[in-house]
């Protein structure tokens, strides 16, 4: 038996839309919900839509979007609980670089995985996908102050920058209707890369000679990733403004 949602959604398609008044204000927004479009172009964007396609159509039918939207947000925390535990043992590096490819898997594969199976639900995977990234970069950034290879000032900074960047491109999706899910070819799959081959140099080196003097590895990794965050906000906060200017100019 059809939903009433699902109902009322061939009711509102048979009157073109008209009669508005007649639903209530939640079924109405989810009758004129319109999903934005997904902008992704990151360096290894071409490669990785093509893994998880073959990933999606091998997946067993017991798992869905949910179960892996929960193991990435699972590992997404543990990867700052090995930051945290590699203080008392550098093994826990090696165990950051395995939560980061499930977290990966998780993460990059519940869409994909919806998509394939025509089992979307764009209002609710969008707001879980990503109030789960900002409290799982929380717990990795806390994790990351208290791992003694990086300062707490730094992480905190990080922290900061990627949020302000975060919310830049949740805005930019409500107002514009597009969806960045990467910024000058850098997109949270690259990130993770940068972060586990980070975690296999710190292993080895954890402080490097710059301007002749010495840093923590990740500090000034920390302090290049923020500044570049704020770079890339600055640069998209006045593309976006322009845009929405020109669309919105006074008569």
């Amino acid at each position: 038996m059809a939903s009433r949602v699902q109902r009322i959604e061939v009711a509102y398609t048979d009157m073109g839309g008209a009669a508005l008044e007649q639903f209530t204000p939640r079924e109405r927004q989810k009758l004129e919900f319109k999903n934005a479009r997904r902008v992704q172009r990151s360096i290894v964007t071409g490669a990785e839509k093509k893994v998880l396609r073959w990933l999606a159509e091998r997946m067993p039918t017991w798992i869905n979007s949910d179960h892996l939207t929960a193991l990435g947000f699972a590992a997404q925390l543990m990867v700052g609980v090995s930051y945290a535990l590699s203080r008392y043992n550098r093994m826990w590096l090696w165990g950051a670089c395995v939560f980061l490819f499930l977290n990966w898997f998780g993460d990059s594969l519940d869409g994909t995985l919806a998509r394939f199976r025509d089992q979307q639900r764009p209002r609710y995977g969008f707001y879980v996908d990503h109030i789960i990234d900002s409290v799982g970069a929380a717990f990795l950034c806390a994790g990351l102050a208290f791992s003694g290879y990086m300062t707490p000032l730094i992480a905190l900074v990080l922290l900061v920058a990627f949020l302000l960047l975060s919310i830049e491109t949740y805005l930019a999706t409500y107002c514009l209707g597009e969806f960045y899910l990467s910024h000058f070819l850098l997109g949270p799959t690259e990130i993770r890369l940068v972060l586990a081959a980070g975690n296999v140099a710190l292993w080895y080196k954890p402080h490097v000679h710059f301007l002749n003097s010495v840093y923590l590895l990740f500090d000034l990794g920390g302090v290049v990733a923020a500044i570049g965050m704020m770079g890339m906000l600055v640069v998209t906060a006045i593309r976006h403004t322009a845009v929405l200017y020109q669309e919105e100019r006074l008569p």
